[in-house]
């Protein structure tokens, strides 16, 4: 099978344990903050559809690297739903944190509710996710509901604390090459990591085999990382999804970026000087970045980190199945994104 004929066959009981999570306001009076978070999810109000509920990228990552593992993914279900609703509790967040009024093609749901309310609907999002991973407990057994419910929080610790490294960099203006990795290591990669290593739980792998999982996942998280940060100066807006100039307009520490400032020569000056990217600057200061080195640089760091992930995953499945070509797939769909 390939990847869309799995997508096309999961994606049904993705949607439906999701819906099983959230939809349950326990009294009416709560209707409209549950409301809030199945706007949030895609499935109601204007715009709401296939496109509004993005690619459900991790649940089916969960599943296959299950199914890789030689389980049924069937009973991963409820892993799958967790880090699924664990990613949304952080957009959320992140479109408040980034004041982003549009996520989907929609208005975000602090724009609709307010800052003070999006706050709460993510923290309810991030609840329902710690209920959803231990149905694992009906579905496999409670030695694999608890030991998924420690790897899916170690993630959500990892993730916060990279968005504040994230945050706390973008008033910093000396920061060394690599502070780059701890960032994207949980920003980007620790729910990807989490989302393989979750798989393998579900399947009760041996410690060996679950850790090449673990590594799969988190080098794919910060190898889509790099090419990310690569198509946010070099890539092409149209196939991006979004403005090229924006990284560098907001003064982003991405990785070619950073290798810029450790060069110390005429992009770093330029860069430290001006208190704010002019967008007419935006063209000069990619050129230079290419010039010192920047882009060979940031397309070394994906490919080296791709090729980890590939060697990771054959390690993981030793033995070719339709599920591991699927995840090979995967990898490739989100690292190959015509750089």
């Amino acid at each position: 099978m390939k990847l869309q004929e799995f997508a096309t066959l999961m994606r049904p009981s993705i949607e439906e344990v999701l819906k099983q999570a959230v939809n349950r306001a326990p009294d009416q009076r709560l209707a409209p903050f549950y409301g809030w978070l199945t706007y949030h999810m895609g499935w109601e109000e204007e715009g709401a559809g296939v496109q509004a509920q993005g690619k459900r990228i991790r649940p089916l990552m969960v599943l296959l690297c299950c199914l890789a593992a030689d389980g049924e993914w069937q009973p991963a279900l409820p892993a799958a739903a967790a880090v699924e609703l664990v990613h949304n509790f952080s957009l959320i967040h992140d479109d408040v944190e980034d004041q982003g009024e549009m996520r989907h093609g929609r208005p975000t749901v602090w724009v609709k509710a307010g800052t003070a309310q999006a706050i709460n609907a993510g923290d309810l999002l991030f609840t329902l996710a710690q209920n959803a991973v231990l149905g694992l407990k009906d579905t496999i057994n409670a030695q694999v509901a608890c030991e998924a419910a420690f790897v899916l929080n170690r993630a959500c610790q990892r993730l916060t604390e990279g968005q504040y490294l994230d945050l706390s960099y973008e008033k910093m203006n000396d920061l060394p090459l690599d502070a780059y990795f701890p960032m994207v290591n949980g920003k980007t990669a620790s729910l990807l990591s989490a989302c393989a290593e979750l798989g393998a739980v579900c399947a009760q792998v041996s410690p060996q085999r679950r850790e090449a999982f673990t590594r799969f996942g988190n080098r794919l998280g910060m190898a889509f990382q790099a090419v990310d940060d690569w198509l946010g100066i070099w890539g092409d807006a149209a196939l991006v999804g979004k403005s090229v100039e924006s990284d560098l307009l907001s003064k982003k520490k991405t990785l070619p970026v950073l290798f810029g400032l450790q060069q110390k020569g005429k992009f770093a000056d330029q860069w430290r000087r001006a208190v704010a990217i002019n967008p007419d600057d935006v063209p000069h200061l990619a050129k230079l970045l290419v010039e010192e080195g920047a882009q060979d640089f940031t397309v070394r760091e994906a490919d080296r980190l791709t090729d980890e992930a590939l060697s990771a995953l054959k390690e993981a499945c030793p033995r070719e199945s339709d599920a591991s070509l699927a995840l090979l797939e995967l990898a490739n769909a989100l690292l190959r994104r015509d750089k």
